[in-house]
């Protein structure tokens, strides 16, 4: 059996939130109002094609940058990524290193969304250790061969969903992670509703992704090649995070990665009409139903003007204090 047919069954005990006849997280569109008015399937399509061409090693003209030059300059060590399996990370498609914000332990449960050809699942492999797993959720069927080829370790495995509909049971992880993925959703908000079902109570979500300073103008938005390019589906930033406190989850970290750029003209051009930009975030799924105060500069970019400056990890000291207070207390709970 092939490893998309194998992936593409339901799984006893598992929850995916589907229609009844639906295979588990396969629905060619979600069922909620689609995002800029992009027509869904044509947008499925435009996504796997460029992942396959991803996932292939394709010379195409794509317009983001791709490899390990990428993960060097956006900040993962490389004593990790020689960790690595090579053909993995020369697919790594990420816009920032979130890990600096996830701080994984040995141990943890792992979840990546929009896990590509598995770089990111491997290098949470490594920092969980046996002990924990990892596992990770893409739709493009070329990247989920690959990444299942190189698996290595028992804890890893990957699944075909989609992030808006997550085949896991409530609470199944300690950690969601993604990387340049949640903006090619149509969906944002359920795909962070269904980011906070799966995590425990105290759990994180640590991410990167694209986001703007002015929101995409429809016709932009309506444009489905530039979507599955991480620019066209990009939210405004204010609603991106509205989007992730609608989901009940605390935002405790935001801070800017400066080292991602796109490569093409028009994606430059269109990065620059926008202030399209990329960023990595931390927030916590709350132990109690009680709101808290959310932390110091929640919602704004830590290191821009008027904020205390980054340290060399790339989180401010301020935030840096208040994150670790934060986490200690999630992880008691």
């Amino acid at each position: 059996m092939s490893v998309t047919e194998r992936e593409l069954g339901s799984v006893p005990g598992k929850v995916s939130g589907r229609r009844a006849g639906e295979a588990a997280g396969m629905q060619t569109h979600p069922a909620h109002p689609v995002q800029g008015g992009v027509d869904p399937e044509e947008l499925d399509r435009q996504i796997a094609d460029m992942y396959r061409d991803v996932a292939n090693g394709v010379e195409t003209d794509l317009h983001f940058p791709t490899g390990r030059p990428l993960a060097e300059a956006l900040g993962y060590p490389a004593e990790l990524l020689d960790r690595l399996p090579a053909e993995a990370v020369n697919s790594f498609a990420g816009v920032g290193y979130h890990f600096g914000l996830a701080r994984l332990l040995p141990g943890e449960r792992v979840l990546d969304l929009g896990s590509g050809s598995g770089m990111d699942v491997f290098a949470a492999a490594v920092q969980v250790g046996p002990r924990g797993n990892v596992a990770g959720v893409d739709i493009t069927p070329e990247q989920l061969a690959k990444a299942e080829r190189l698996v290595r370790d028992d804890h890893v495995s990957f699944r075909r969903a989609r992030t808006e509909e997550l085949p896991f049971e409530t609470g199944s992880f300690d950690v969601v992670i993604s990387n340049g993925v949640v903006n090619l959703s149509p969906d944002k908000r359920r795909v962070f509703a269904e980011a906070a079902r799966v995590l425990r109570p105290g759990g994180r979500l640590a991410l990167a992704d694209i986001v703007t300073e002015r929101q995409i103008a429809a016709r932009t938005a309506c444009q489905a090649e530039l979507w599955a390019a991480c620019i066209a589906g990009a939210s405004q930033r204010e609603l991106y995070m509205a989007d992730i406190a609608a989901a009940g989850l605390e935002l405790q970290v935001v801070q800017p990665n400066p080292a991602y750029r796109f490569t093409s003209e028009r994606a430059r051009q269109t990065t620059e009409k926008y202030g399209a930009q990329s960023i990595s975030l931390l927030a916590l799924k709350p132990t109690t139903t009680e709101p808290r105060a959310a932390a110091p500069h929640a919602g704004a970019l830590a290191g821009a003007p008027g904020y205390p400056p980054l340290c060399a990890h790339g989180m401010n000291s301020l935030t840096d204090r208040r994150y670790d207070l934060a986490l200690a207390r999630q992880r008691r709970g």
